[in-house]
């Protein structure tokens, strides 16, 4: 039985900020109790996607506020000469940046995330395909799969997106690449033990996380069920 536990993947959990209370985003993390692993920032800049959210200035703020929590920045804009510099910056754990932004340049942006010192990741639009990006999963830490299309929070999960989590664990295997699978849109009670069979490693919710009375009993109560599963899929 240990030795099964040792063997165990881990699943992380990264409540997405764009789903707390936003006039007392402190409150509403600190209502997560100790049941999170990452904060999950969705970044929009009004041209990638039809919203604004957060900037590099509030990466810092959660820096400062919470200096040992890893914070997971995800780029939904345009313009990545300007704006990655400043979210490098930022204090920022992990980067990632989107395959439909400037492709030509991706294998570069890349490696100036991780040269930087910040773990890098790369998203998928629920169109865009994981050939895409094949390529370049070698130097990539995070793959980060869209299972709504990106912009706002409380979508409905495209099934589809599955396949897609799944095709990222059978490359991962067969070369051998250390990415995790992140996934993000539309996660809840109900399709989380599904998401995590399928391949991911995080999982990104927001509205799912932030509605409830008790999110940190929530989200225990779900590590509880994932873990479960994981048993059950390991016999």
């Amino acid at each position: 039985m240990e030795r099964q536990e040792e063997l165990m993947r881990e699943i992380l959990f990264a409540p997405s900020l764009l789903g707390a209370d936003p006039l007392n985003i402190s409150g509403s993390i600190d209502s997560l109790g100790n049941n999170f692993d990452w904060l999950h920032l969705d970044i929009m800049d009004g041209h990638f996607v039809r919203n604004l959210s957060f900037g590099p200035a509030f990466s810092q703020a959660l820096r400062k506020k919470y200096p040992d929590s890893f914070i997971d920045a995800h780029l939904m804009t345009n313009n990545l000469e300007t704006v990655l510099p400043l979210f490098i910056e930022s204090g920022a754990s992990s980067i990632t940046v989107h395959a439909e932004t400037e492709p030509h340049l991706l294998h570069a942006v890349i490696s100036t995330i991780r040269n930087a010192g910040i773990k890098a990741g790369i998203a998928l639009c629920p169109p865009t395909s994981v050939r895409q990006i094949e390529s370049i999963l070698d130097i990539a830490d995070l793959v980060l799969v869209m299972s709504v299309t990106p912009g706002f929070g409380g979508q409905k999960f495209i099934e589809s997106s599955l396949e897609k989590v799944r095709e990222l664990a059978s490359i991962r295997e067969v070369h051998k690449y250390n990415y995790k699978i992140e996934i993000d849109g539309g996660i809840n009670e109900n399709n989380i033990v599904r998401v995590v069979l399928a391949g991911c490693d995080v999982i990104v919710m927001g509205s799912a996380v932030f509605r409830e009375v008790n999110p940190a009993s929530w989200l225990a109560d779900l590590r509880v069920k994932i873990k479960e599963a994981l048993k059950v899929d390991r016999t």
